[in-house]
């Protein structure tokens, strides 16, 4: 008999790709609206005005304190642990794209503009590659914490995944399927940043002409 063996409706695959599934979505969703809108608001202070205060409102709350909320809106399930997600990378992204491109020197944007150029051109010339830095350390933080987040949803509103697993293994005292779901949510991060978010992070900034430093 195995050391570790999961109920057929707790089966490890299911968990993992129900988890990465989430990951997946809410990346692809999260990252390039937080870079847009971030972009966006620190190129034009109306807007910065009117959305950096419900950043730092929503960022003053931290991911675990949303899951009650997320559970009234959406009940327990795919969608409630999905927003959890999806709300830490979106205003994390958001921050540092905006941040990036208020650390970029007017002079550049009026160059352009003085050149005939569009404002189109000054985004694809002048405040991406310059807020790129900015938008790197951005991802991989937002990725962090987005991870952390998904998992204490997934325990608490969530009814599968690796968060589940966990909380539901210790509910049953079933401490071998605990650990294993620990070290499984580890590695899964670590491969991601190793060879995921490095490698395009690495690409980026060569891209940008930037110079780039190994962690």
């Amino acid at each position: 008999m195995p050391l570790i063996k999961l109920d057929n409706d707790c089966m490890m695959t299911t968990h993992v790709l129900s988890s990465l599934g989430r990951v997946i979505l809410a990346a692809v969703v999260g990252l390039p609206a937080g870079i847009a809108l971030g972009i966006l608001a620190g190129m034009n202070r109306p807007i910065s005005k009117f959305l950096e205060p419900v950043g730092v409102f929503a960022n003053s709350i931290s991911g675990i304190a949303w899951i009650p909320l997320a559970i009234v809106w959406f009940g327990v399930g795919w969608v409630t642990t999905l927003f959890i997600m999806l709300n830490t990378i979106f205003w994390l992204m958001f921050f540092n794209s905006m941040l990036g491109v208020r650390s970029i020197a007017k002079v550049y944007e009026d160059s352009i503009l003085t050149m005939g150029g569009s404002r189109w051109d000054v985004i694809r010339q002048v405040y991406l590659p310059g807020a790129m830095p900015s938008i790197i350390t951005g991802m991989r933080m937002s990725m962090g914490f987005g991870w952390r987040a998904l998992i204490a949803a997934e325990m608490i509103g969530g009814d599968s995944g690796l968060g589940f697993m966990i909380f539901t293994s210790a509910a049953e005292f079933k401490i071998e399927e605990v650990f294993l779901g620990v070290i499984i949510m580890a590695l899964i991060f670590m491969a991601t940043d190793r060879y995921l978010l490095v490698p395009l992070e690495k690409w980026t900034v060569e891209r940008w002409g930037l110079v780039w430093k190994p962690a």
